[in-house]
Protein backbone atom coordinates (compact mmCIF):
# COMPACT_ATOMS: atom_id res chain seq x y z
CA UNK A 1 0.00 0.00 0.00
CA UNK A 2 1.49 3.53 -1.14
CA UNK A 3 0.96 6.70 1.20
CA UNK A 4 -0.29 9.67 -0.08
CA UNK A 5 3.07 11.03 -0.72
CA UNK A 6 4.30 8.20 -2.63
CA UNK A 7 1.53 8.09 -4.65
CA UNK A 8 1.86 11.91 -5.48
CA UNK A 9 5.87 11.48 -6.11
CA UNK A 10 4.20 8.42 -8.14
CA UNK A 11 1.90 10.56 -9.90
CA UNK A 12 4.87 13.60 -10.80
CA UNK A 13 7.11 11.20 -12.13
CA UNK A 14 4.79 9.68 -14.70
CA UNK A 15 4.25 13.21 -15.48
CA UNK A 16 7.78 14.19 -16.08
CA UNK A 17 8.91 10.99 -17.98
CA UNK A 18 5.61 9.82 -19.34
CA UNK A 19 3.37 13.03 -20.27
CA UNK A 20 5.60 15.96 -20.69
CA UNK A 21 8.70 15.01 -22.84
CA UNK A 22 6.91 13.53 -25.56
CA UNK A 23 3.62 16.47 -25.35
CA UNK A 24 6.55 19.07 -25.64
CA UNK A 25 7.48 18.03 -29.23
CA UNK A 26 3.77 19.48 -30.16
CA UNK A 27 5.44 23.43 -29.18
CA UNK A 28 7.53 23.68 -32.18
CA UNK A 29 8.27 21.46 -34.91
CA UNK A 30 11.78 22.02 -34.56
CA UNK A 31 12.55 20.65 -31.51
CA UNK A 32 12.19 23.82 -28.67
CA UNK A 33 14.98 24.23 -25.69
CA UNK A 34 11.68 22.88 -23.47
CA UNK A 35 12.00 19.49 -25.10
CA UNK A 36 15.33 19.30 -25.37
CA UNK A 37 16.23 20.31 -21.36
CA UNK A 38 13.77 17.64 -20.29
CA UNK A 39 15.23 14.70 -22.68
CA UNK A 40 18.59 15.46 -21.31
CA UNK A 41 17.22 15.88 -17.54
CA UNK A 42 15.13 13.20 -17.14
CA UNK A 43 15.45 10.63 -19.52
CA UNK A 44 18.34 8.08 -20.34
CA UNK A 45 20.55 10.23 -22.45
CA UNK A 46 23.14 8.91 -24.85
CA UNK A 47 25.64 10.94 -26.38
CA UNK A 48 27.75 11.06 -28.87
CA UNK A 49 31.43 11.81 -27.04
CA UNK A 50 32.98 14.11 -29.68
CA UNK A 51 29.69 16.48 -28.95
CA UNK A 52 29.95 15.77 -25.50
CA UNK A 53 33.17 17.35 -25.54
CA UNK A 54 32.47 20.07 -28.04
CA UNK A 55 29.53 21.17 -25.36
CA UNK A 56 32.04 21.58 -22.81
CA UNK A 57 31.22 18.11 -20.98
CA UNK A 58 29.57 18.21 -17.91
CA UNK A 59 29.64 21.41 -15.33
CA UNK A 60 30.61 19.52 -11.91
CA UNK A 61 29.36 23.05 -9.92
CA UNK A 62 25.78 22.68 -11.05
CA UNK A 63 23.50 20.45 -8.89
CA UNK A 64 21.25 19.96 -12.02
CA UNK A 65 24.14 19.31 -14.63
CA UNK A 66 21.78 17.48 -17.40
CA UNK A 67 19.86 20.54 -17.05
CA UNK A 68 22.64 22.98 -17.92
CA UNK A 69 24.06 20.58 -20.62
CA UNK A 70 20.88 20.03 -22.18
CA UNK A 71 20.69 23.82 -23.19
CA UNK A 72 24.41 24.34 -24.11
CA UNK A 73 23.24 21.63 -26.45
CA UNK A 74 20.76 23.58 -27.93
CA UNK A 75 22.47 26.60 -27.97
CA UNK A 76 25.32 24.87 -30.55
CA UNK A 77 22.33 23.44 -32.66
CA UNK A 78 21.60 20.23 -31.68
CA UNK A 79 18.58 18.54 -30.91
CA UNK A 80 17.12 15.88 -29.39
CA UNK A 81 14.56 13.12 -29.78
CA UNK A 82 12.34 10.57 -27.32
CA UNK A 83 12.10 7.17 -27.46
CA UNK A 84 8.59 5.70 -26.41
CA UNK A 85 9.74 2.81 -24.80
CA UNK A 86 9.39 3.35 -21.32
CA UNK A 87 12.05 3.55 -18.61
CA UNK A 88 11.36 2.04 -14.88
CA UNK A 89 12.90 3.67 -11.54
CA UNK A 90 11.51 4.12 -7.98
CA UNK A 91 10.45 7.43 -7.28
CA UNK A 92 12.43 8.55 -3.59
CA UNK A 93 8.91 7.69 -1.06
CA UNK A 94 10.41 9.09 2.25
CA UNK A 95 9.56 12.65 3.03
CA UNK A 96 13.34 13.93 3.49
CA UNK A 97 14.94 11.99 0.46
CA UNK A 98 12.03 13.28 -1.76
CA UNK A 99 12.82 16.88 -0.09
CA UNK A 100 16.03 16.84 -0.50
CA UNK A 101 15.84 15.30 -4.39
CA UNK A 102 13.66 18.21 -5.28
CA UNK A 103 15.79 20.86 -3.49
CA UNK A 104 18.79 20.13 -5.44
CA UNK A 105 16.41 20.32 -8.44
CA UNK A 106 15.37 23.85 -7.78
CA UNK A 107 18.42 24.81 -6.73
CA UNK A 108 20.12 23.42 -10.08
CA UNK A 109 17.09 25.21 -12.21
CA UNK A 110 17.82 27.94 -10.32
CA UNK A 111 21.70 28.12 -11.13
CA UNK A 112 21.05 27.13 -14.65
CA UNK A 113 18.72 30.16 -15.17
CA UNK A 114 20.65 32.69 -13.80
CA UNK A 115 23.52 31.52 -15.93
CA UNK A 116 21.99 31.88 -18.53
CA UNK A 117 20.66 35.28 -17.99
CA UNK A 118 23.64 36.68 -17.44
CA UNK A 119 23.50 38.06 -21.34
CA UNK A 120 19.50 37.58 -22.49
CA UNK A 121 20.49 39.26 -25.82
CA UNK A 122 23.04 36.20 -26.01
CA UNK A 123 20.52 33.86 -25.41
CA UNK A 124 18.00 34.91 -27.67
CA UNK A 125 20.26 35.22 -30.74
CA UNK A 126 21.81 32.25 -30.38
CA UNK A 127 18.62 30.11 -29.13
CA UNK A 128 15.84 32.13 -31.15
CA UNK A 129 13.04 34.62 -29.95
CA UNK A 130 10.53 31.69 -29.23
CA UNK A 131 12.58 28.89 -27.65
CA UNK A 132 13.86 31.14 -25.15
CA UNK A 133 10.37 32.27 -24.57
CA UNK A 134 9.88 28.23 -24.12
CA UNK A 135 12.78 28.33 -21.43
CA UNK A 136 11.17 31.28 -19.67
CA UNK A 137 8.00 29.43 -19.18
CA UNK A 138 9.43 25.86 -18.11
CA UNK A 139 12.35 27.09 -16.10
CA UNK A 140 11.82 30.78 -14.64
CA UNK A 141 7.90 29.84 -14.51
CA UNK A 142 8.37 26.58 -12.90
CA UNK A 143 10.59 28.44 -10.09
CA UNK A 144 8.56 31.52 -9.64
CA UNK A 145 5.43 29.67 -9.09
CA UNK A 146 6.91 27.27 -6.47
CA UNK A 147 8.50 29.77 -5.14
CA UNK A 148 4.72 32.13 -4.90
CA UNK A 149 2.46 29.51 -4.52
CA UNK A 150 2.21 29.73 -0.93
CA UNK A 151 1.87 33.13 -0.80
CA UNK A 152 -0.74 32.81 -3.19
CA UNK A 153 -2.59 30.12 -1.14
CA UNK A 154 -2.21 32.66 2.19
CA UNK A 155 -3.84 35.50 0.58
CA UNK A 156 -6.83 32.96 -1.00
CA UNK A 157 -6.83 32.27 2.46
CA UNK A 158 -7.69 35.83 3.69
CA UNK A 159 -9.97 36.83 1.30
CA UNK A 160 -12.09 33.74 1.90
CA UNK A 161 -11.76 34.75 5.54
CA UNK A 162 -12.99 38.02 4.83
CA UNK A 163 -15.93 37.28 2.75
CA UNK A 164 -17.25 34.68 5.37
CA UNK A 165 -16.70 36.19 8.27
CA UNK A 166 -16.22 39.87 7.95
CA UNK A 167 -19.04 42.80 6.38
CA UNK A 168 -18.92 41.97 2.47
CA UNK A 169 -17.63 45.41 2.03
CA UNK A 170 -14.44 45.33 3.37
CA UNK A 171 -13.52 43.11 0.26
CA UNK A 172 -13.49 45.82 -2.99
CA UNK A 173 -14.17 44.82 -6.71
CA UNK A 174 -10.28 44.44 -7.23
CA UNK A 175 -9.58 42.40 -4.58
CA UNK A 176 -12.73 40.02 -5.46
CA UNK A 177 -11.52 40.35 -8.82
CA UNK A 178 -7.82 38.94 -7.77
CA UNK A 179 -9.42 36.40 -5.68
CA UNK A 180 -11.60 35.07 -8.52
CA UNK A 181 -8.25 34.84 -10.77
CA UNK A 182 -6.11 33.32 -8.47
CA UNK A 183 -8.82 30.55 -7.83
CA UNK A 184 -8.96 29.66 -11.36
CA UNK A 185 -5.34 29.77 -11.84
CA UNK A 186 -4.65 26.93 -8.66
CA UNK A 187 -7.72 24.61 -9.03
CA UNK A 188 -6.90 24.50 -12.77
CA UNK A 189 -3.08 24.32 -12.06
CA UNK A 190 -3.90 21.38 -10.23
CA UNK A 191 -6.32 20.01 -12.71
CA UNK A 192 -3.60 20.30 -15.42
CA UNK A 193 -1.28 18.92 -13.17
CA UNK A 194 -3.52 15.64 -12.39
CA UNK A 195 -4.49 15.19 -16.14
CA UNK A 196 -0.52 15.09 -16.93
CA UNK A 197 -0.27 12.23 -14.31
CA UNK A 198 -3.53 10.90 -14.68
CA UNK A 199 -2.60 10.58 -18.92
CA UNK A 200 0.35 8.60 -18.52
CA UNK A 201 -0.60 5.91 -16.26
CA UNK A 202 -2.16 3.15 -17.16
CA UNK A 203 -5.54 1.51 -15.60
CA UNK A 204 -4.22 -0.60 -13.36
CA UNK A 205 -2.12 2.48 -11.87
CA UNK A 206 -5.17 4.89 -11.69
CA UNK A 207 -6.89 2.64 -10.06
CA UNK A 208 -4.23 2.19 -7.15
CA UNK A 209 -4.04 5.69 -6.69
CA UNK A 210 -7.62 6.07 -6.06
CA UNK A 211 -8.83 9.10 -4.29
CA UNK A 212 -5.41 10.56 -3.27
CA UNK A 213 -5.31 13.05 -5.88
CA UNK A 214 -7.09 14.85 -3.12
CA UNK A 215 -3.47 15.00 -1.22
CA UNK A 216 -2.08 17.25 -4.36
CA UNK A 217 -2.68 20.71 -2.73
CA UNK A 218 -0.24 19.53 -0.03
CA UNK A 219 2.23 17.90 -2.12
CA UNK A 220 2.15 21.39 -3.94
CA UNK A 221 3.41 22.82 -0.99
CA UNK A 222 6.27 20.57 -0.23
CA UNK A 223 7.20 21.47 -3.63
CA UNK A 224 7.10 25.41 -2.69
CA UNK A 225 9.15 24.04 0.85
CA UNK A 226 11.77 22.60 -1.35
CA UNK A 227 11.89 25.61 -3.92
CA UNK A 228 12.37 28.01 -0.71
CA UNK A 229 15.22 25.60 1.05
CA UNK A 230 16.80 25.83 -2.65
CA UNK A 231 17.29 29.53 -2.75
CA UNK A 232 18.57 29.49 0.79
CA UNK A 233 21.17 26.69 -0.42
CA UNK A 234 22.25 28.50 -3.30
CA UNK A 235 22.94 31.31 -0.97
CA UNK A 236 25.06 29.69 1.69
CA UNK A 237 25.92 26.10 0.41
CA UNK A 238 25.57 26.51 -3.51
CA UNK A 239 27.35 23.26 -4.45
CA UNK A 240 26.01 20.66 -2.11
CA UNK A 241 25.38 17.68 -3.66
CA UNK A 242 22.41 15.92 -1.99
CA UNK A 243 22.31 12.44 -3.32
CA UNK A 244 18.67 10.71 -3.58
CA UNK A 245 18.60 7.79 -1.29
CA UNK A 246 16.36 4.68 -3.16
CA UNK A 247 15.17 1.32 -1.60
CA UNK A 248 17.46 -1.50 -2.98
CA UNK A 249 14.99 -3.23 -5.50
CA UNK A 250 14.50 -6.94 -3.87
CA UNK A 251 16.75 -10.44 -5.37
CA UNK A 252 13.94 -12.02 -8.14
CA UNK A 253 13.56 -15.71 -6.99
CA UNK A 254 16.11 -18.03 -8.99
CA UNK A 255 19.10 -15.69 -9.06
CA UNK A 256 22.67 -16.18 -6.81
CA UNK A 257 25.27 -14.27 -5.97
CA UNK A 258 28.31 -14.78 -7.71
Amino acid sequence: MKTPHAVNTTALTTAAFASQPPSLSIISPTFPVGRAAWCVCYIRPHFRTRVLQQAGGWDPYNVTEDADLGLRLYRLGYRCGTLTRPTYEEAPVGRGAWLGQRTRWFKGWLQTWLVLMRHPSRLVSEMGLWPSLVFQVLIGGLILSSLAHPLIVAYLGLVTWSLFFQSAYLVGPLEFTLFVIDMVNIFGSYAIFIALGRGGMTEREQAAIGRHWMMTPVYWLLLSVAAWRAVGELRHNPFFWNKTAHRPAPPQAGTQAG
